[in-house]
This record gives C-alpha cells, structure tokens and sequence, in this order.
C-alpha cells in the first residue's frame, strides 16, 4: 500500500540526516580540491566533470518513485562538490571577491524560497512529490552549497578567523537556530536556515582537517580527510537503507 510518505522523495530530518548532511559538505570542500589539485584536473575540467556526473546522478533521482537513500546522498554529496566548484570559480578564475559571492548567492537563494512558495503554495521538505518541488528543492539546495561556501571562505580567510573558530562560529548558529525552534520558530524556516549553516560548518571541518598545522588545520590531507567523511556517509546511508527495507517489508 502506498502512503504519502512513500512517495515523499527526499529523506524524514532526523539525527542521521544531520550527520550525513555535514559529511556531505565536508566531501564537497575536501573532494573539489582533491580533484582539483591532486588528480591535477584543473578547476575548469573538474568543475565540467562534476556537473555532468551531477546530472546524471540528477536523472536518476528524479526518475526514482520514492526516497532512495543511496541515489538521494550521492546526488547531495556532487551537489556539495559542484556547489564548492562554483564559488571556486568565482573566486579563483573570475577573481571575484567572497564578499560579492556570500551577497548574491544570498540574494539569489531567497528569490529561489519566494518562486518555490508562489508556484508551490508551501517551502515542505515534508512533501517533495512533484518534480516541481524536486527541481526547485534541487535548486536551493545547490545555492545553500554555493552560498555556503562563500559565507565560510569570508569568515576563514578574508576575515582571518581561521578555519576551527569558523567551525565553532557556525556550530553556535545552528545551536541557537535549534534553541529558537525549541522556543516556537517555524519548523521549515528553522531546517533551511541550518540547511544552509551546515555547509560552511562542514566546509570549515574540511578545511581544518586537511590543512597544514602553519595553516590552523590537523595536517590530514584531502585524501584522508575525504575518506573519513566517505566512511561516516557510507555507512550511516547502509543503516537506513536497512531500516527503510526492514520498515517495508513489516509494512507488507
């Protein structure tokens, strides 16, 4: 029997959801430099390469009936690569500065909610049903990456608070955001605005895990680094891939 939870697309927001979503963003920075310079692709290449894998990730998602864990995180995890890949270009060969990235990925996200709610009546990631909703779901969630991206870069480098007390920086954002939800604020605002937290926060934590200690980081590398959060995205996405089968299969 199918419910409307089944046919929901995107996964219900629970602690996984959170563990998952971070590891994602820390591959997404860790990953495009990895590509970047230790495959030696070149941000152009990588960046080109990315999209293409990223659409066709995207195909497979939008043609999938329900929620599948595995099709749905790989998409967020190139979502997270490619995001980081177009603030990357920005910056790095158009050279334009991470005050002028955080400011129109900033405005551009908004106007993105305001389409989404005209057209759609409702901001839900409870009812993502509709590949109206899925595509602008898709969208916001690579301008919350994009986006993210900037607003870290800015705080980490051209603010000069290094990478651990950025981490901490938005740790503490996301902690008041999920007091202020405790306290009465709309659920769906309050998921969105630590949606978009989490991406600097994660891309901090790639930061600090891969750089060198002269930098304010551990020294891991992006190989190690990316590994780690791989392992942790792996396997947390096995877990529910089991108990979504199990709670199917009870179901039946």
């Amino acid at each position: 029997m199918t419910t409307s939870n089944d046919l929901n697309k995107v996964p219900p927001v629970t602690l996984a959801f959170w563990i998952i979503k971070v590891s994602c963003t820390t591959v997404g920075e860790t990953g495009a430099d990895y590509l970047n310079f230790n495959m030696h692709l070149g941000l152009t290449i990588t960046s080109l390469v990315m999209a293409a894998v990223l659409a066709v990730a995207l195909v497979f998602q939008f043609r999938a009936r329900t929620y599948v864990p595995w099709i749905y995180w790989l998409s967020v995890v190139l979502v997270s690569i490619v995001g980081t890949l177009i603030t990357d270009n920005l910056t790095d060969n158009l050279g334009v500065s991470l005050w002028i990235t955080t400011s129109v990925f900033g405005v551009l996200l908004p106007i993105v909610f305001a389409a989404w709610y005209r057209t759609e009546k409702t901001l839900s990631i409870h009812h993502v049903d509709t590949p109206k909703r899925e595509a602008f779901y898709w969208l916001a969630i690579l301008l919350t990456f994009a986006l993210g991206t900037a607003a870290g870069d800015l705080l980490a480098e051209t603010m000069h608070l290094g990478y651990l007390l950025s981490a901490l920086v938005f740790a503490a954002a996301i902690g008041t955001i999920g007091i202020a939800w405790r306290l009465g604020l709309d659920a769906t605002g309050a998921f969105w605005f630590a949606y978009i937290l989490t991406r600097p926060l994660g891309a901090s934590i790639g930061d600090y895990l891969a750089s060198d200690p002269d930098e304010g980081g551990l020294g891991l590398g992006v190989t190690v680094s990316s590994g780690l959060c791989l392992v942790a995205i792996i396997g947390t996405v096995l877990y529910l891939t089991l108990i979504k089968r199990r709670a199917s299969t009870v179901s039946v």
